[in-house]
């Protein structure tokens, strides 16, 4: 989860040659412009990061100078201030946004909150503390309304997600 008051809008990937490059996964709608939005720091927002972008997605952090010191920063997230961020537009939100959000159905029925929204590579998806614990593509299909304004989304369950009721015999087993 993100710290409160920050936006997480990249992350330090795996190193690239011996001279402390780094592959960097950017989050912000043009990559390039990452380290435009102010001071990067980590999670803690203890230690911070001057970023040059080079070709390819690769960069160079000051004082990284070698392979070893660029390793020891992979899945490093990059965090700003939510202030350094444009606010976003009229049906626009940050990811961030969503989190702490109500869940319901369409006729109203709780679901829980929004816990998390995450993404490992294949989409994002939203993680609902329940119960049951729920994670739901973050896909229009699945994810109809956001109203971060009234303070919840509106979830049409895929059938994947459902929870089928445990039977006797298999609890026991």
């Amino acid at each position: 989860m993100a710290p409160a008051g920050r936006i997480l809008v990249g992350e330090i990937g795996r190193p690239h040659g011996v001279r402390g490059l780094v592959k960097l996964r950017s989050f912000t709608a043009d990559p390039a412009a990452i380290a435009s939005y102010g001071p990067l720091t980590d999670a803690a927002g203890e230690r911070r990061f001057a970023l040059t972008l080079l070709a390819d997605g690769l960069a160079s952090i000051g004082g990284v100078g070698d392979r070893e010191a660029a390793a020891r920063l992979t899945g490093t997230g990059l965090y700003v201030e939510r202030a350094s961020l444009p606010p976003p537009e009229e049906d626009e939100f940050y990811l961030a946004d969503l989190v702490g959000l109500r869940a319901e159905t369409a006729a109203g029925e709780p679901l829980g909150r929004v816990r998390a929204v995450e993404d490992n590579g294949a989409g994002a998806f939203l993680a609902l503390d329940g119960p049951p614990e729920r994670f739901v593509p973050f896909t229009r299909a699945c994810v109809p309304v956001v109203d971060t304004a009234g303070g919840r989304v509106v979830v049409e369950l895929p059938d994947e997600t459902a929870v089928p009721p445990v039977s006797s015999d298999e609890a026991a087993a």
